[in-house]
């Protein structure tokens, strides 16, 4: 058998790491004298294809041989003697078949076999293995350096500390729990104290990153996290990242926008056309970019002329910087063949609202929302912007009816892009027993219950503390408590802001890691059914889809009184001695915020006020922004928002629209084989639903919902199944919240019909309350 000593150096290996392979195999053709089928690795004797575990299963038809590239790679009596196209990855095949006579005469350990190629590099250690039984019995095999193995007795094993705390805790990569012991399936990052990782997370992980993109998951160390992974056995290709690999992967990223998009359009070619250096070439905004015209439509002489597009001329126009000049340009551009090309909205075509549209374009006049012919609720408002005020004139009902179509396709979109998340969801359940007077900490006390898994079936057990009764547990406790639940991470010390929340410093919710939760509880309720937030501000969200380095605050995100009103009485200082006095005055706030900065002129007032806004609202909040976004990672929820922001922050920053009859009318599936419309009782539900709206019944249409699906709300995920109706010849109605089906009678007349409604929908629903 020989002695194995350390296994060899390759020739191939750079950085201390494994050299995969090249990408393309050779080519492949059938012999007469090669059996296709057999394709069984010469080293293990196994047919399986399994490259995540065994590495590529590569067959050489005209060398008669078939191996795994991790067996051959990890075999102690051969060397990479050749070039990197000699041979098998410079494995020379006269090498690779004495390898295979010399392992023929050795014996497993584990399955009792012959042909076990791989021996423990351990002094005086005789045991000698299979590369797949090596894997099944838990042994250690080192891609890096002179590629060692290591037997599950000598294999290297991690420090673990008496002092560390035992328990479980989420691996950040699954989401699933791991537990906190010193065992072969579990991982701890070297770097992060509180950081623990499946085994099996970490290489299917590594071999997609690639040696560029792995590193820690939680503080994104890359050298040190790296060199413990590969010690320990972690596999980590010398390749780019496997996405980074895709064609035409960034192929979007090289895209100009090109449309015009000032109201009348003049090119008879269409919108789209664009011709360089002549009047029909598209000129973008000079602010976002992401607005467009033809010249000629906005009578520029040339393309070095400057552009801004509605939006952000509206912009300047509000904080009063723009110049008389430029509103002169205007007005001529507006005259120009009778057409107001720039200040009208712009075309059906591609609705969109910048993230600096100014307040107008996002309120509604309080004499408007009083009427039902409001073309958008009050509740579509975005959290930001959710204030009083008039209307502006520029703004037609035809914008807000746009608004409100494009925040509808949006929640669409959400709605499924959440339900590709939900098939994580399993069969098995958690129960959570919740007091309804002590919301959050009984929460806090589910969630954070070991056998709690955010892939198992919730279900909502409410009990009464003062005589210790139980409600039932149907869907209708589960939606209850998720209503609950955001109302009162909503109100709560996490977040801060009257309107449009950001996150708050809370140094024991921080040690308490409440944030962390709190990102979880969000997650786990877009995903199992219950409402969305829709209190967060567009700054918070654009930090946890953009990462907070690209994120510019505005005055509006700081939530305290006193330093908003000493960014304002910097901001608006209208000389340099009134602006240095100021910052005497607040020279301590800003020696602690580390923006005290000598000011030699009055312009030196914006990048302080850059600078104070960036710290309060996004530097001083680093730790509690990190553990809400790992919190959001569960179930996926944080990457989905990342792939869908616009998606997602119509359901994350907006409030859900107000219930109405078409809302209703439109969730409701109506079981009849012929037209909905000669459907006997239909026109009586639908003049119920009008009624209902317009306040013509003691029953509201969140009743109505409740009464059927045991939700007041609709969730961002939709109902499952889809609420449908069903006219049959009964004395009342009844609600099946089992299959959200609501079973009506047919009645002669529409008031028989009324009174039925409303004296059973009351009725049920006074005792449940009661």
């Amino acid at each position: 058998g020989g002695c194995w000593g350390l296994n060899r150096p390759s020739v191939g290996a750079r950085c201390g790491l494994a050299r995969p392979g090249p990408s393309e195999e050779l080519r492949m053709s059938k012999t007469n004298n090669f059996d296709v089928q057999s394709t069984f690795c010469v080293l293990c004797g196994r047919t399986d294809d399994c490259p995540e575990k065994y590495g590529e299963k590569r067959t050489y038809v005209e060398y008669n041989l078939t191996v795994h590239y991790y067996c051959l790679l990890m075999s102690s009596g051969i060397w990479q003697r050749g070039e990197e196209d000699e041979g098998v990855d410079g494995f020379l095949i006269t090498d690779i078949r004495k390898e295979i006579k010399r392992a023929a005469k050795l014996k497993c350990n584990i399955c009792k076999k012959k042909g076990a190629s791989i021996g423990c590099v351990a002094p005086k250690c005789k045991r000698s293995y299979h590369f797949p039984c090596g894997l099944q019995r838990e042994c250690i095999f080192q891609f890096m350096e002179d590629f060692r193995s290591y037997c599950w007795e000598h294999r290297p094993v991690q420090k673990f500390l008496d002092k560390e705390p035992r328990g479980a805790s989420q691996c950040t990569i699954c989401l699933d729990l791991v537990e906190h012991l010193p065992v072969y399936t579990v991982l701890k990052s070297p770097c992060c104290k509180n950081a623990w990782f499946h085994r099996e997370c970490l290489q299917y992980q590594a071999l997609s990153a690639g040696i560029f993109f792995f590193r820690c998951t939680v503080c994104n160390n890359k050298d040190k996290f790296q060199k413990e992974m590969l010690r320990m056995g972690i596999h980590i290709p010398e390749r780019d990242a496997s996405w980074e690999l895709e064609e035409n992967a960034y192929q979007d990223l090289l895209h100009c926008y090109q449309h015009c998009d000032v109201r009348r359009c003049l090119c008879k070619k269409g919108r789209d056309y664009n011709e360089p250096d002549s009047k029909w070439e598209i000129k973008r905004c000079q602010y976002c970019g992401s607005r467009g015209t033809h010249l000629a439509c906005s009578s520029l002489k040339s393309w070095e002329q400057n552009w801004e597009c509605m939006e952000c001329r509206s912009i300047f126009a509000k904080s009063g910087k723009y110049s008389k000049r430029k509103r002169r340009a205007l007005d001529t551009s507006e005259k120009t063949n009778g057409t107001t090309c720039l200040l009208e909205e712009p075309p059906p075509k591609s609705p969109r609202q910048s993230s600096g549209s100014p307040c107008s374009f996002l309120l509604q006049s309080p004499k408007i929302m009083c009427q039902n012919l409001s073309p958008r609720s009050h509740l579509e408002l975005p959290a930001s912007n959710r204030v009083m005020m008039s209307l502006s004139p520029v703004m037609s009902n035809r914008n807000w009816s746009l608004r409100r179509k494009h925040l509808r396709k949006k929640r669409k979109e959400a709605c499924n892009t959440l339900k590709e998340l939900k098939v994580q969801i399993k069969n098995k359940t958690t129960r959570l027993n919740i007091n309804a007077e002590d919301i959050w900490s009984s929460a806090l006390k589910g969630f954070r219950q070991r056998i709690f898994s955010p892939t198992n079936t919730i279900e909502v057990n409410f009990s009464n503390c003062k005589n210790g009764s139980k409600t039932n547990t149907s869907a209708a406790s589960k939606h209850h408590f998720f209503q609950l639940l955001m109302f009162h991470l909503q109100n709560s010390s996490l977040f801060e802001g009257s309107s449009g929340k950001n996150l708050s410093l809370d140094f024991q919710a921080v040690k308490e890691n409440l944030y962390f939760e709190a990102g979880k509880m969000i997650a786990v309720s877009l995903v199992h059914g219950g409402p969305s937030p829709g209190f967060f501000s567009k700054t918070l969200f654009n930090c946890l889809v953009y990462g907070p380095e690209n994120v510019k605050p505005a005055l509006d995100d700081v939530a305290d009184v006193d330093v908003a009103q000493t960014i304002k009485t910097i901001k608006y200082a209208s000389s340099l001695s009134s602006l240095q006095s100021t910052l005497q005055d607040c020279c301590e706030f800003l020696t602690a915020a580390g923006c005290l900065r000598p000011v030699t002129a009055l312009c030196d007032k914006n990048m302080l006020v850059n600078d104070i806004l960036i710290y309060h609202v996004i530097k001083r909040i680093t730790l509690p922004l990190e553990s809400f976004r790992q919190g959001l990672k569960t179930l996926g929820v944080l990457e989905k928002m990342q792939m869908h922001p616009d998606v997602f922050s119509s359901i994350l920053c907006y409030k859900p629209e107000r219930l109405s009859a078409e809302t209703i009318c439109d969730l409701f599936t109506i079981h009849s084989s012929s037209n909905v419309n000669k459907v006997e009782g239909a026109d009586f539900w639908m003049g119920y639903l009008q009624d209902v709206e317009s306040g013509e019944s003691v029953v509201t249409l969140e009743d109505i919902l409740l009464f059927v699906t045991g939700s007041s709300y609709i969730p961002s995920i939709g109902f499952d199944p889809e609420p449908t109706i069903k006219f049959l010849h009964i004395r009342y109605p009844i609600g099946n919240r089992l299959l959200n089906c609501l079973e009506l009678p047919i009645t002669k007349t529409y008031q028989e019909f009324k009174n039925k409604m409303e004296l059973t929908i009351g009725n049920t629903l006074r005792v449940e309350r009661e």
